[in-house]
């Protein structure tokens, strides 16, 4: 009799991105998805308060990190435990500076009137904490890196910004721009890995996994 492969390993997702849920789906991952109720603010200037300022990849990775807890303890304590959590955020850092989702379009206009023509490096944290049961292969884990891409954008004129912070979309994404939305035709060139640009690095992600012995077909459940 031919064996039936084995159920998935479930990942959750502790994020709100829907271009993150995409890139996942698009890779063959169905997560759940369980929003964290982070105060970012709080928590970077608590960390900051201690080791003083961060870098802005540190930023991405403490932030992503501070998700996966919250979302991975919320879990634990309800009877949804027993799963792996991901946490993810992304900044892009422009001149030094670390900058997330633009406040409001008055922001996000001067932010693209910085960036034109000119070259940012998007981090994008990743932190995974395995809340399985060791009796289910669970190694109850907890780690993570941050992936850098750097970004080219493209020369826009004064009238393609107005245009493009209309639509409305640059005020929902870290750096306010996209790779895989409206955003798109405004990127020159990518140097590094593009799904890191959309909010996840699936690479990065395999690696993080396989070091909780848990391989990439797995979430698939291949």
């Amino acid at each position: 009799m031919r064996s039936q492969p084995a159920p998935p390993t479930h990942l959750v997702l502790a994020s709100a991105s829907p271009a993150r849920l995409a890139t996942l789906r698009a890779a063959g991952i169905e997560p759940d998805v369980h929003v964290s109720d982070v105060d970012e603010d709080a928590a970077l200037a608590a960390a900051e308060a201690v080791h003083g300022t961060l870098s802005p990849a540190d930023v991405a990775l403490l932030l992503a990190r501070a998700k996966a807890e919250a979302v991975a303890r919320a879990r634990h304590d309800s009877d949804d435990a027993g799963t792996l959590v991901l946490g993810c955020d992304s900044v892009l850092e422009l001149d030094g500076e670390v900058h997330g989702k633009p406040a409001d379009a008055t922001e996000a206009t001067d932010r693209w009137r910085r960036m034109r023509g000119r070259s940012g490096v998007l981090h994008t944290g990743h932190w995974v904490v395995d809340d399985r049961d060791p009796d289910d292969g669970g190694t109850r884990g907890s780690l993570g890196a941050t992936a850098s891409t750097t970004v080219h954008f493209a020369q826009l004129d004064d009238e393609e910004i107005a245009a493009y912070v209309a639509t409305g979309e640059p005020l929902h994404v870290a750096g306010a721009f996209t790779l895989d939305g409206l955003g798109a035709p405004y990127v020159r060139a990518i140097e590094g890995d593009p799904s890191n640009v959309v909010g996840v690095s699936l690479p990065l992600l395999r690696e993080l996994l396989a070091d909780l012995d848990v391989a990439w077909h797995d979430l698939r459940g291949d």
